[in-house]
């Protein structure tokens, strides 16, 4: 009986994977029949599928499988009918949108990605299927024709980003961004109050940050565009600006690593201000903390316009915790964990079961080299010299970490060139692994063994400090991970609990 029992529960745990899997498709079935207008219950289809799936099962089991079948595909419709995506995205380009997971975060709702042409917008806004909307780029304008009413604070902007159905069919046009950016701010403690402000671009969301500030008491709000009178030409001459808003797409993932200005020169800057969350830290960030200007990346601003958004939707209050809990969460989410240390510490090793115990894709940059040149490391200096491995070396890391998600081993030198600094820093949570230097081993290590460990290690050891968020001592590789984990804050064991 045991032995029998034993066997119908590994049957029926596989029936329910199986049972997972249906009815994550039928939610996806629903998704596309919600957008193209689709009836979710089609009978004839139905009795179809269960007629032939019929004919599969032995006769004398063929009319309890009917039956099963029926119900199953009964709970599927509930469950389309009860994932109906209500709440969305609007946006031509959302492939990389962060938007479906804080909204699940903050309201508890399904909330669906609506890429729309130009020439589909008409249609879209005219039909009906979605309960509310948030807007991005290039509609946050375009909205506004399809609202009867908007706020006082989207019709200052001219600029929609959010779109609520009320119970008599008429939408309702906001601006949730105002609040975002009010809250990045202020949570940041970065004053306004008589400061000089600029504001790169003259998109949506530019009209949205000079009324903030206005709000907030800046003194003065400049936009700057490619083409008005105050523009990319002329910009020295606002130099003095206390304050730097980048509110173009400049920097934003693809297109990571360049910035609309150099921050550097804005002699009295006392906040740079960049409304990109992807990647973290863009080169306009970056640049202002090589500056000594204190900034800040667009994540703040994304998750507490979504709570805004939120609770306009439902009715639902977001308290500031849970708004914070939330950015922590998606920024750990969106970053690389990236191990830094001397050559031995046990980064592979350690990064290998941390990524498996948090379910992460793991990199490791040597194995990257040789995938990519057929020669190791070592075989690279030895043969082409140093220099020639580092180029490779920088390029393939710039692959590794244009998007977050990962966690990467970095060879031992990776710090020998300045350059990779910002490359680690864009998108990671930087972790110098440390070891003893007698368990270093050197075979293998062509630097090591011509320069000698401790050679290497004073030289690097500074900018293994400088350049990490997290410093860890390897005691023992499994240990380590586990340790990181939750010190990141991606200890699994935690979340269930």
């Amino acid at each position: 009986m045991d032995e029998l029992r034993s066997r119908i529960d590994k049957i029926d745990r596989k029936l329910v994977e199986l049972l997972e899997d249906r009815f994550e498709v039928a939610r996806e079935i629903g998704k596309y029949k919600e957008e193209h207008n689709l009836s979710i219950y089609d009978a004839k289809r139905e009795r179809d599928k269960i007629d032939s799936l019929g004919q599969i099962a032995s006769k004398d089991k063929r009319e309890y499988m009917e039956r099963i079948m029926m119900k199953i595909m009964e709970q599927c419709r509930t469950f389309e009918e009860d994932n109906k995506v209500r709440y969305g995205l609007l946006g031509r380009r959302l492939g990389h949108s962060f938007s479906p997971q804080i909204h699940k975060a903050l309201g508890g709702y399904q909330f669906g990605l609506f890429e729309k042409e130009p020439e589909e917008l008409e249609a879209y806004m005219e039909k009906g299927l979605f309960d509310g909307i948030c807007v991005t780029i290039p509609y946050k304008r375009d909205v506004m024709k399809y609202c009867s009413e908007i706020s006082d604070i989207a019709r200052e902007s001219n600029s929609v980003n959010v779109v609520v159905r009320r119970p008599d069919g008429s939408l309702y046009g906001d601006n949730t961004d105002y609040y975002g950016f009010r809250y990045m701010i202020e949570s940041e403690g970065f004053s306004v109050q008589g400061a000089k402000c600029l504001v790169l671009g003259s998109g949506g969301v530019s009209g949205t940050v000079k009324k903030a500030l206005e709000d907030m008491g800046a003194d003065s709000v400049r936009l700057i565009s490619r083409s008005g009178e105050d523009n990319y030409e002329n910009i020295d001459r606002h130099y003095d600006a206390d304050i730097v808003v980048n509110a173009t797409p400049v920097g934003m993932y693809p297109a990571n690593g360049t910035s609309p200005v150099d921050i550097a020169k804005f002699s009295r800057c006392k906040a740079a201000v960049d409304l990109i969350y992807n990647p973290l830290r863009t080169r306009f960030v970056l640049d202002a903390e090589k500056a000594g200007i204190p900034s800040c990346g667009g994540m703040k601003m994304l998750v507490a316009q979504a709570a805004k958004a939120c609770n306009l939707f439902t009715g639902k209050e977001i308290c500031p915790e849970t708004i914070e809990k939330v950015i922590k969460k998606t920024e750990i989410e969106q970053a690389n964990i990236v191990m830094i240390g001397m050559p031995g510490a046990g980064k592979t090793s350690t990064g290998k079961i941390l990524s498996n115990s948090i379910d992460r894709e793991f990199i490791d940059m040597d194995c990257m080299v040789k995938n990519k040149t057929g020669m190791t490391p070592a075989e690279i200096i030895e043969t082409e010299g140093e220099d020639a491995f580092r180029d490779i070396e920088t390029e393939n890391l710039k692959k590794a970490l244009r998007r977050g998600g990962k966690v990467v081993a970095c060879g031992g030198g990776v710090v020998e060139r300045d350059e990779n600094y910002e490359i680690l820093r864009e998108n990671s949570i930087v972790v110098y692994l440390k070891r003893d230097l007698d368990k270093l081993p050197v075979r293998g290590r062509p630097l090591s063994k011509e320069n000698g460990v401790e050679v290497l290690y004073r030289r690097r050891s500074p900018k293994y400090e400088s350049w990490s968020d997290i410093q860890i001592d390897n005691v023992g590789v499994g240990k380590t991970a586990k340790i990181l984990a939750k010190m990141i804050g991606l200890d699994r064991e935690e979340e269930d609990e």
